[in-house]
């Protein structure tokens, strides 16, 4: 286990947040596997490239990723030891050999310089306490001509999961959840503040355009509001009132994710920025 100087999110990924992850790593999948294709095309990852999959979680991205690069390597790398026991579980299971996984800060971590063609993430680019420290990070473990994409969220407003979660005013005491703002998911919705910390971090070619995609929540309304409330934010946010208005939320919720039932299952949408850039310097031949 690396040196976390983000301890605040090694804590909470660490605790319940993680675990809840790693044992639900299908259904987050579901959630997110709409972005994998674009998120791995926009990273033209090669057979022989060596990709550095950034809060990589339960490993999704980075087997994906190095089925993509089969005769080199991927690498995945993450705040949380529930999501990487999950991850290394999953990697055994389908027997994908040439990952591996590690437990550390991308803030801080030693990365090997000029080690990586590929910095990858889906959603793992917005926990951190030091942004323009982990981009400067990444920036030196790629390689002159190496290629960082990662997908991040876009405006709360336009992802509806966090819409109907919206519909639980006056019950949860909602707060400023969904505003951006940082460490977090919503920390990186202005683009103009991506291009900012990436130039910052020593990255040219900055692009950022956005990508919608349906994402599976549940089976059901009452399936996908259980899974919603029982997320990290949902579970704080019923642990600040009473027991009567934790089943007001739940009810509520249901009634607002009925309108989402389609082909088997809710389905709503998520809207996120894919942003490219790349290390300057001619390109390994």
């Amino acid at each position: 286990m690396g040196h976390f100087a983000n301890t605040a999110q090694a804590e909470a990924w660490n605790g319940y947040e993680g675990a809840q992850w790693a044992r639900s790593q299908e259904r987050w999948d579901a959630v997110n596997d709409g972005f994998n294709q674009p998120l791995l095309d926009a990273a033209a990852i090669s057979g022989t490239d060596a990709v550095l999959d950034i809060g990589c979680g339960a490993g999704r991205t980075t087997r994906l990723a190095a089925r993509r690069a089969a005769r080199g390597r991927a690498l995945g790398l993450d705040l949380s030891g529930p999501m990487l026991g999950r991850a290394r579980e999953s990697a055994a299971r389908g027997g994908v050999a040439n990952v591996a996984f590690v437990q550390g800060d991308a803030q801080v971590h030693p990365l090997d310089a000029g080690a990586f063609d590929a910095v990858i993430s889906r959603y793992g680019m917005t926990f951190f306490t030091d942004p323009v420290a982990a981009f400067t990070n990444l920036h030196r473990a790629l390689r002159p001509g190496g290629r960082l994409a990662f997908v991040c969220a876009a405006e709360a407003e336009a992802n509806e999961w966090l819409a109907a979660l919206a519909s639980l005013e006056g019950i949860l005491p909602l707060g400023g959840f969904g505003k951006a703002g940082g460490p977090g998911m919503f920390s990186l919705t202005d683009p103009g503040r991506i291009r900012d910390l990436l130039a910052a971090g020593g990255f040219d070619g900055v692009d950022v355009r956005r990508v919608e995609v349906p994402g599976k929540w549940g089976a059901d309304a009452a399936d996908a509001a259980a899974f919603l409330l029982d997320s990290g934010p949902g579970r704080h946010l019923l642990g600040r009132v009473t027991p009567p208005a934790q089943e007001a939320a739940r009810r509520a919720l249901t009634s607002a994710l009925v309108r989402h039932e389609a082909d088997g299952g809710v389905w709503l949408r998520s809207s996120s920025w894919l942003v490219t850039a790349v290390r300057g310097g001619a390109a390994r031949s």
